[in-house]
């Protein structure tokens, strides 16, 4: 084996590592903020969590906020990845509109998010930073692929939308309706499927009655 190669094979492993390595870090984050809230958990209780020293851990993030930031990009970047995308050339709009309303509730509707959410906001006066990109990555990133997807039917002649963007919210807003506050404001326990289900067929029903071509 070449120098080169040993070289690049080293660099593989030691990227490895790395990332082995931060994402022990960020899972020990999000057991400690889970346990404690943001204010409570110190940079000393994340390393314990994490199980490693308070300079390994500085080394990684040099904040609590930082942390917190990267744990809430990935949780928006795991929920773009897994439910908001679409087919454009999928003209079965009942179809993908269930089955992206199913996944968005079951997957806001779970105690670790509705937590991760309630810190976002309780935070975000302070920190406005951290509620901006929660924001972007998440709930804009998921409207405006939806919005891409409407608009793509709208081409096709299969809706007839005036404001794909709008026609985005409402769906998603519709879909997680009586369920996602109540759980926020501590009132309910996460819903049953079978009440996801109903709430969820009543969205798509309203939304293809208001636009549905033809």
């Amino acid at each position: 084996m070449t120098t080169a190669s040993l070289a690049a094979e080293a660099a593989v492993s030691a990227e490895a590592d790395d990332s082995e390595k931060r994402r022990q870090i960020i899972d020990g984050a999000r057991a400690a903020f889970l346990a404690r809230g943001f204010d409570a958990a110190s940079m000393g209780e994340i390393a314990r969590e994490a199980g490693v020293s308070k300079g390994t851990l500085y080394a990684y993030f040099d904040s609590k906020e930082a942390l917190f930031q990267a744990i809430v990009y990935e949780q928006c970047q795991r929920q773009a990845e897994r439910l908001f995308e679409f087919d454009h050339s999928d003209r079965d709009v009942e179809t993908v509109l269930r089955r992206l309303g199913l996944g968005y509730v079951s997957f806001l509707c779970q105690p670790a998010r509705i937590s991760a959410v309630r810190t976002v906001v309780g935070i975000s006066d302070r920190m406005p930073e951290i509620g901006r990109r929660f924001y972007e990555t998440g709930p804009m990133t998921g409207m405006a692929r939806l919005a891409a997807y409407l608009d793509a039917q709208v081409a096709a002649g299969i809706l007839e939308v005036e404001d794909t963007q709008i026609a985005a919210a409402q769906f998603l807003e519709s879909c997680a309706a009586t369920m996602l506050k109540a759980m926020l404001f501590a009132s309910a326990d996460p819903p049953k499927p079978e009440r996801i289900e109903r709430v969820v067929g009543i969205a798509v029903k309203t939304f293809l009655a208001a636009y549905r071509r033809g």
